[in-house]
């Protein structure tokens, strides 16, 4: 942890993104590494740890004995006030070292709205945003994700932009780094002429782009002989040899996603029209049911974490599921271990899979119809019916659900305001399919939630040359749905149309846009996809400044030989077959899936096949396949309904086993964990605790979790010497054997002093004894005024939840001593530490620092807790 973030960390939102020292974080001796990589998430520490890419990432160039790869994220807007005020630069998560001081800085782009954040972190960095302003001595700025299939709307601040799967490509970057600055030969300009000559990575600077009058692209032209006309993405072939993060770092604070994420297999065989992922992420690539099943148990002991996310674009589609969720399941509910779906298809949808699965058990279930009408739904090629979708819906509420979610889009190609009213009569026939369930919940209403977004056109899709509705056709249409809406079962949620048309600017833009992103760091905007951050207004603004006309990028429909801002990448599905998808939804017309008919997309050629694997033929996946051939429910033999609550929550995961004792231990926290809040420490003792293998006992119930009770919660900001918590086992182990597992499990940052068995409630704990430093250079003058605040009233402003208001906090404090040492005041205070009047000793550091006129900063250790007769509680 930085020294000079120490002052003021405890003063912005959630210090624990800061501080680093995480569980599992990766450290190498920076002397002897010949590559140092920065790899940047823009966006907030809670979504780039949960985003699996970059775990995957830092981990393979970290691999490599000389190369250390650090994660950075984006500080939110208080931090970043701070660093900018002391002068503190962006730096890496784990060194604390200045990211303009690192060889390469790796940015990851995910959705175009985290633009003018990437590059407002190379300012706060030090790091000149425009390409042509960095000279030799600057890191290189490398590019990658999803976004960087149309690179060129951030083209004149990235160095390299990496195309496809890096887990194979970035390893062989680095590498050339090192060989050109051990020989002697490193510049910037060859670097980049070198890289440009390496599959898969497009340098922006090499290629020439003219534009007609019209502001249309007249060429992409490659400046050199050597440099290729396309770049092809990479892929990873065999998923079985990739490199999984068995080892993760463990965030000290809640994270978005917050357990394992098993990545099953890559690709897509549906190719509904609109979707980018599908069509950049082909071919499709399994991982085995064997591979899968050892990693997850890998993750799961080296993480604790209690739940697994089986990861894909559909993934119903994956050829072995029944195969992979009957595995898993043989160790993940002994080990109380909940399996989840984020993606489920309605024509593939059933009970059986729904009864393995922990996601679909609470009682909302997912699906996505998209369109409200079977005319639109084949325009976009989804491929699924009604009846598909009240089938689905029927096996839900006969298994006791009572509460359903479906995803649509506003402003599709060919839509009508006759589509739009579709998606309300559809959602109503989802709640009429539950009266004419039999076996539904009578004890609970039902209910839709129909969560509309708007349409935005991306590169390589079928609709990359489609217009999109202007925000006002899309707001008509949002307007004209809800007027539809007559039911109050049925709940309707709405993106931003303004937030959607931003998004279809930079997602068709092209170099023109540059000068507008630049514009818009410089007048402080960032952190566009939060909803407090984004404004509209401003954009506009920002785009008449630079003479940008956004309607040219969002809604102007593409004639089919226009050259395109991204054609000069290869993602393996060929611009012909694009081109005759988009003719064929003029037509309504459908595609079969991959699993049905080969299409020729041309992805296989990124397989060097001549078919991929999903073309008709592979007989051995096909009798696994849930979207063909569904099969009537068979209750499983451990069926009991009996167990399933009110809401059909579910299968009850009753632990079985008695606690036998209680195991108290007495711990040390301090270091990052000093900087989380309760709930969070709490999270991290859970997963330790499920690490360490102890026989721990778990609540009853339908979420079992292990039964920990601490003594008393310390505050964010503060460390303990001497904390106590507390366990339940169903064996009877040893202390010493309870201590060993314990240690092992926990982070660096806590440590276990003694296990014992308890002999007094923690309801006996009456006071605490802290030390509170008052860092700075202070006077004898300063210590008198300290004193004299301590000896009579102190009125601070005290907040709850929902007020604050001044209270007089010596009531709480049964004794405080003050001392001079080494020009520190150290006060050593008695608090309240009982459930009824708890006292953050925080308030009287405030207090103290306040007569002082704020100079300096403080620190705050809880040394012990006492009981009513002040003396140590065990």
């Amino acid at each position: 942890m930085r020294e000079d973030i120490k002052s003021f960390i405890c003063d912005v939102a959630k210090p624990g993104r800061y501080t680093g020292g995480e569980p599992e974080s990766v450290y190498k001796d920076k002397e002897k590494m010949d590559c140092r990589v920065a790899f940047c998430f823009p966006d907030t520490y809670e979504i780039g740890m949960s985003n699996l890419g970059m775990r995957i990432l830092c981990g393979v160039l970290n691999r490599m004995e000389n190369v250390w790869c650090e994660r950075v994220f984006a500080p939110w807007v208080d931090m970043e006030e701070q660093m900018r005020k002391r002068n503190i630069p962006l730096y890496a998560h784990e060194s604390g070292d200045a990211v303009k001081d690192f060889d390469i800085v790796a940015i990851t782009l995910q959705y175009e709205l985290c633009y003018t954040t990437a590059l407002n972190m190379l300012d706060l960095a030090g790091i000149p945003m425009v390409a042509d302003e960095r000279d030799d001595s600057m890191p290189i700025i490398l590019a990658g994700g999803p976004c960087a299939y149309n690179p060129e709307p951030m083209a004149p601040f990235v160095d390299i932009f990496s195309i496809g799967e890096g887990e194979e490509a970035l390893p062989e970057l680095a590498a050339l780094y090192i060989e050109m600055k051990k020989n002697g030969t490193y510049n910037k300009k060859d670097f980049l002429r070198a890289a440009a000559k390496l599959e898969g990575f497009y340098v922006p600077s090499l290629y020439d782009v003219s534009y007609n009058e019209d502001g249309t692209i007249n060429a992409i032209t490659p400046k050199y002989d050597d440099v290729p006309q396309k770049v092809k993405k990479r892929i990873i072939a065999d998923l079985d040899k990739a490199y999984v993060p068995l080892c993760p770092v463990l965030p000290v604070i809640e994270t978005v996603h917050d357990r394992i994420t098993l990545e099953v297999f890559r690709g897509c065989i549906r190719g509904c029209r609109f979707c980018q992922a599908g069509f950049i992420s082909r071919p499709v690539r399994e991982k085995s049911p064997e591979a899968l099943c050892e990693q997850a148990r890998m993750i799961a002991d080296n993480s604790g974490y209690d739940e697994i996310s089986l990861s894909s674009l559909s993934i119903s589609d994956y050829s072995k599921v029944n195969t992979l969720t009957d595995r898993l399941l043989e160790w993940t509910n002994e080990s109380k271990i909940n399996l989840s779906l984020p993606s489920l298809r309605a024509d593939s949808f059933t009970r059986e899979l729904m009864d393995k699965i922990s996601t679909v058990r609470s009682s909302t279930l997912t699906f996505a119809p998209e369109a409200g009408s079977q005319r639109l739904r084949d325009v976009i090629n989804k491929n699924i019916t009604e009846a598909d979708i009240l089938r689905a819906a029927g096996v839900a509420y006969a298994a006791g659900k009572s509460q359903v979610k479906l995803y649509f889009m506003n402003g599709l190609p060919y839509e009508t305001l006759e589509d739009v009213e579709g998606i309300p009569a559809l959602a109503k026939n989802v709640i009429e399919e539950y009266y004419r369930t039999p076996e539904r919940n009578k004890k609970r209403q039902p209910q839709v939630t129909i969560s509309v977004a708007c349409f935005i056109p991306k590169p390589f899709t079928p609709f990359q040359w489609e217009a999109q509705n202007t925000t006002e056709e899309l707001e008509t249409k949002q307007k004209h749905l809800l007027s539809c809406l007559t039911d109050r079962k049925i709940r309707y949620n709405y993106h931003d149309a303004k937030v959607s048309r931003i998004e279809a600017v930079f997602a068709r833009g092209n170099r023109n846009l540059a000068p507008a992103i630049l514009e818009a760091v410089k007048r402080g905007m960032r952190f566009d996809a939060w909803e407090e951050y984004f404004d509209y207004e401003k954009w506009m603004d920002v785009f008449a400044s630079v003479g940008v006309d956004p309607s040219f990028y969002a809604n102007r429909a593409m004639a089919d030989d226009e050259i395109l801002p991204w054609d000069m990448i290869d993602c393996g599905v060929t611009k012909e077959f694009l081109l005759s998808e988009r003719h064929k939804a003029a037509n309504a017309a459908t595609t079969p899936s991959c699993k049905d008919k080969c299409s020729g997309c041309g992805a296989n050629k990124l397989v060097d096949k001549e078919f991929c694997r999903w073309c008709p033929g592979h007989k051995e996946e096909e009798a696994e396949y849930l979207g063909h051939n569904l099969k009537p429910f068979v209750p499983r033999a451990n069926d009991d309904d009996e167990k399933r609550d009110a809401r059909g929550a579910g299968m009850a995961k009753n632990p079985g086993a008695k606690a036998v004792r209680t195991v108290r231990f007495r711990y040390t926290k301090g270091g990052a964990m000093t900087y989380v809040s309760h709930l969070d420490v709490q999270r991290t003792f859970m997963r330790s605790i499920v690490k360490s293998k102890l026989p721990v006992y778990y609540t009853e119930g339908f979420n079992p979790i292990p039964k920990l009770v601490f003594a008393s919660p310390l505050s964010v900001g503060s460390a303990g010497e001497n904390e106590l918590a507390q366990i339940k086992l169903t064996e009877d182990v040893s202390d010493a054997d309870v201590k060993a597992a314990l240690s092992a499990a926990m982070p660096e940052d806590i440590l276990i002093h003694e296990v014992y068995t308890p002999t007094v409630d923690f309801k006996k704990i009456k006071w605490a004894e802290n030390e509170i430093v008052l860092v700075g250079d202070y006077s004898e003058a300063d210590l008198e005024k300290v004193k004299a605040l301590l000896a009579g009233p102190m009125v601070v402003l005290k907040r709850t939840k929902s007020t604050e208001k001044e209270v007089d906090i010596s009531q709480f404090v049964k004794s405080a001593v003050a001392n001079l040492e080494c020009g520190n005041i150290v006060i050593n205070a008695v608090t309240c530490a009982d459930n009824t009047n708890f006292l953050n000793p925080s308030y009287v550091a405030k207090a103290a620092m306040k007569v002082l006129d704020n100079k300096g900063y403080f620190t705050v250790v809880r040394k012990q807790l006492l009981g009513e007769d002040c003396k140590i509680f065990r």
